[in-house]
């Protein structure tokens, strides 16, 4: 297995641990998805790209729709919950039909992890964007607005990329450089320290940490 690869799991939620030295370390544990390559892009190829993409979860065929099935058959797989494609330019180390696990991994060392942050509806400019507001006094008028947005005559319109309200949450995001506290191969459960994005449940990206903290 190279460095550089990517393996997915499911965060189940936090937790603390003692470490040696009897400090309270706080925790997020995750449980390992399996992963297979179900297909290698080459940028030689039709696709016109390097890729690697990974079939994860199991579920029962029946529930998984016809396009999905039709395109694991190719790597001799019988169900997945869904497929995962992600961009590489070198593929020495892959091989359709590999299962990727959390033993790419060891304790002690610093990985990245992605995942959705929690939906939180439509929201105003206030908890969006942390906009202060208004007077709060009686009759003001303008409590937790987000102000003028545009002019009648000049600009005519709103200026793209205005904070204003709208739909907040659910979007990806890039926590780095969480160190590994221990791995638990025979459950499949990685704890990683500190906090991450994501409800509990949720699928996540790790990956070796791209840019390394260095340590004080």
């Amino acid at each position: 297995m190279k460095d550089s690869r990517i393996v997915l799991g499911k965060k189940v939620g936090m937790t603390q641990i003692f470490d040696e030295n009897r400090c309270l370390v706080p925790v997020t544990v995750v449980e390992a998805v399996p992963c297979v390559v179900a297909q290698l892009k080459t940028a030689e190829g039709s696709d016109g790209y390097g890729a690697v993409q990974l079939a994860y979860g199991q579920r029962k065929a029946k529930n998984v729709s016809d396009p999905i099935l039709g395109h694991i058959k190719k790597a001799n797989l019988e169900s997945c919950d869904g497929l995962k494609e992600f961009r590489t330019e070198d593929m020495s180390g892959y091989k359709v039909g590999d299962s990727i696990d959390f033993s790419i991994f060891q304790v002690g060392e610093l990985i990245d992890v992605i995942g959705q942050t929690k939906g939180k509806g439509f929201q105003g400019v206030m908890k969006r964007y942390g906009f202060g507001g208004g007077p709060a006094s009686h009759g003001s008028m303008f409590h937790r607005r987000g102000g003028s947005y545009g002019c009648r005559q000049w600009p005519g319109h709103v200026y793209k990329g205005r904070k204003m309200p709208g739909h907040d949450g659910c979007r990806m995001r890039t926590i780095q450089n969480l160190k590994v506290i221990d791995l638990i191969a025979d459950k499949g459960l990685l704890l990683l320290r500190g906090s991450f994005p994501g409800a509990n449940g949720g699928l996540v990206v790790l990956r070796k940490a791209k840019k390394v903290k260095k340590e004080k």
